[in-house]
C-alpha cells in the first residue's frame, strides 16, 4: 500500500481514522510523498460523504475512464462522454487541490523523436495502474478495433507516451477487465472483448520481465463479465466482486489463490450486497471499500466494504437524494481500523488516511496514510532483505532454466535420432515386403515355368500318339487291299 503523510494530529492505533474519496473513475493510490491537504483533512464527521472545494476548469464529465495517483497528483486519462471516446490527460494536484490538463507528446520507435503534442487515440473502459514515477496504461475500446491487448507507459515527468514493450501472447483486445497489481506482476481478467464477447480468462504481466502468461485454473471461474471490481488480498488471493453481463448485473463474490491458482466461492456474512456494475473499489489494510456503480433498475447509493479476513460486508453509509453534481469532488472520513493482513509486510500505522472522488456512478477512491520515520526504516530493511532473497531466486531460476534448455536440446536430439531411425525402419521394412513381393513373383513364375513343360511334354506325347495312330491306319488300309489275292492264293481244289 502506498502511503503519504497527512497534516492531522496523530492518534493511537484505536483512534485512527481514514478518508476516503469518490471520483467519477477507477481505483487509484497515493505513492510515499508528503502531501498537505487541508481540504481533506478538515473533515470533522465520520463515516459520511462531504463535498471538497477543487479550483481550476473542472474535466467533462465522463465514465469508463480510468485514473491513478503518482506522487501529489491524480491523473485521469479518457473515458467516455455523451457517448464519444475521450483521450485528454486531466491532472488533480492535491496539495493546490486544482485541476489541470495536461498536453501529452506521443514518443515513437527511436527515442529522440515526439510526434509533437498528439495524445493517445481516445479510448474507454482501460486501466491505469501506478508503477514507481510512471504510469501504466492497459487494455480499453477505442473508434478503430485492434487484435490484441495494448500496454502504454505515461511518464509524468516528461508528459510522453510511449508503447510497452512486451514479450510471450499478449491477451486478447478488451474493455471493462479489472487490472490487479499483485506483487510484481498485473493480474488482467474478464472484460468485453470484439463483438461484445464477454470474458472471464486470466492473464498474468510479469513487469521486471515484460512477459505475458495465460493460467490454467482449477475451482469453479466467475462466469464471463465486465465493470466488476478486483482486489488483492495478503499479497496472494484475487477477489472479484459483481460487474454485469448483457442481461444481468451480479453480486457475487469470488476468490482466486494465486499460489495453487484455484477459484473459490468464499461463505460471506454481514450485509447481501446488491447487484451492482461499473463501482470502483480500494482496499485499506484489510478492508475493501466499494462505492458506485449500477444495476438494470437503479444506481446503488451505498458505500460498501468488506473484511477480507472474515468476508463480512457492512454499509458504511448512503448518498441521499439524487447522486452529487458530476464533476465535483467528494470524501468520506471512514471510522473503520486498517488491519494488517496476515502474510504481508507491516505497513506504517496511520493516523489519517484519504481518498478523493469525483461524483460518478463510478467511484475512485485512493488512500493516503501518515509515515512513521521509524517503522519505515524497519520496512526498507525489510525491502531490501526481500529484494537479495528474490534475486537469488532469480538466479535459480535462471540456472533452472538454463538446465531445461540444455535438456530439452538433447531430448530434440534424441527426437530427430529416433525419427532418422524410425526412417530406416520403415524403409527396412519396404525393402522386406519388397523381397517377399519378389520371391513370390519368382515362385509363380517357376510354377508357371513347370506347367508350361508340362503342357509341352503333353503336347509332344499328344503328338506321337496321333502319329501312331495315322501309322496304324495307314497299315489296316494296305491289309484290306491284298484279301482277294490271298483267297485266290488259298483256293482248295477238292
Amino acid at each position: 500500500m502506498a502511503s503519504a503523510k497527512v497534516s492531522h494530529p496523530v492518534k493511537s492505533a484505536s483512534e485512527e481514522s481514514k478518508v476516503l474519496v469518490v471520483e467519477n473513475g477507477k481505483m487509484v493510490d497515493v505513492q510515499d510523498k508528503e502531501i498537505t491537504m487541508e481540504g481533506l483533512c478538515s473533515i470533522s464527521s465520520y463515516d459520511q460523504w462531504a463535498r471538497i472545494p477543487v479550483s481550476g476548469p473542472l474535466p467533462k464529465p465522463r465514465y469508463k475512464h480510468a485514473a491513478a495517483v503518482v506522487q501529489e497528483k491524480m491523473y485521469v486519462f479518457g473515458g467516455n462522454h455523451n457517448g464519444r471516446y475521450l483521450g485528454d490527460m486531466q491532472v488533480l494536484d492535491f496539495k493546490s487541490l486544482s485541476w489541470s490538463k495536461l498536453e501529452a507528446k506521443i514518443q515513437s520507435e527511436e527515442p529522440s523523436d515526439l510526434t509533437g503534442t498528439a495524445s493517445l487515440p481516445p479510448c474507454a473502459g482501460h486501466a491505469l495502474v501506478p508503477w514507481g514515477n510512471k504510469i501504466l496504461c492497459l487494455a480499453g475500446h477505442t473508434r478503430e478495433p485492434i487484435e490484441s491487448l495494448s500496454a502504454k507507459e505515461f511518464d509524468p515527468q516528461t508528459c510522453t507516451w510511449s508503447t510497452l514493450r512486451t514479450y510471450g501472447r499478449s491477451p486478447s483486445s478488451r474493455g471493462g477487465q479489472s487490472v490487479t497489481l499483485v506483487g510484481g506482476t498485473l493480474v488482467v481478467f474478464g472484460g468485453e472483448g470484439d463483438g461484445r464477447s464477454l470474458l472471464n480468462d486470466l492473464h498474468v504481466l510479469d513487469l521486471e520481465t515484460k512477459t505475458w502468461d495465460e493460467f490454467e485454473t482449477t475451482g469453479t471461474p466467475p462466469s464471463p463479465r465486465s465493470e466488476h471490481a478486483a482486489a488483492c488480498y495478503a499479497d496472494r488471493y484475487l477477489l472479484i466482486f459483481g460487474g454485469g453481463s448483457h442481461s444481468t448485473c451480479f453480486s457475487d463474490l469470488h476468490l482466486l489463490d494465486m499460489q495453487t491458482m484455484e477459484w473459490s466461492r468464499p461463505e460471506h456474512q454481514g450485509i447481501t450486497p446488491e447487484p451492482r456494475a461499473g463501482h470502483a473499489g480500494v482496499t485499506v489494510g484489510e478492508n475493501w471499500f466499494i462505492t458506485g456503480g449500477g444495476n438494470n433498475k437503479k444506481g446503488v447509493p451505498e458505500t460498501l466494504v468488506l473484511n477480507m479476513s472474515t468476508f463480512v460486508w457492512s454499509v458504511v453509509t448512503g448518498l441521499e437524494g439524487r447522486a452529487p453534481p458530476t464533476s465535483e469532488i467528494y470524501a468520506l472520513k471512514s471510522s473503520r481500523k486498517s488491519g494488517v493482513p496476515s502474510g504481508q509486510l507491516n505497513e506504517p500505522e496511520t493516523n489519517g488516511l484519504a481518498s478523493v472522488a469525483e461524483n460518478s456512478s463510478r467511484g475512485v477512491i485512493f488512500e493516503i496514510e501518515e509515515l512513521q520515520d521509524e517503522k519505515t526504516i524497519k520496512r526498507a530493511d525489510t525491502s531490501k532483505t526481500l529484494l537479495q532473497a528474490v534475486k537469488g531466486e532469480k538466479s535459480n531460476i535462471e540456472e533452472k532454466l538454463n538446465q531445461e534448455e540444455l535438456q530439452s536440446s538433447r531430448l530434440k536430439q534424441e527426437l530427430a535420432n529416433v525419427e532418422t531411425k524410425n526412417e530406416l525402419d520403415l524403409v527396412r521394412n519396404q525393402l522386406s515386403a519388397e523381397e517377399a513381393r519378389a520371391s513370390q513373383l519368382e515362385n509363380e513364375i517357376s510354377d508357371l515355368q513347370q506347367r508350361l513343360q508340362k503342357m509341352e511334354t503333353l503336347e509332344k506325347e499328344s503328338e506321337s500318339l496321333r502319329l501312331e495312330k495315322d501309322a496304324e491306319s495307314d497299315d489296316s488300309s494296305s491289309g484290306s487291299n491284298q484279301r482277294p489275292a490271298d483267297k485266290g492264293f488259298w483256293r482248295w481244289n477238292g
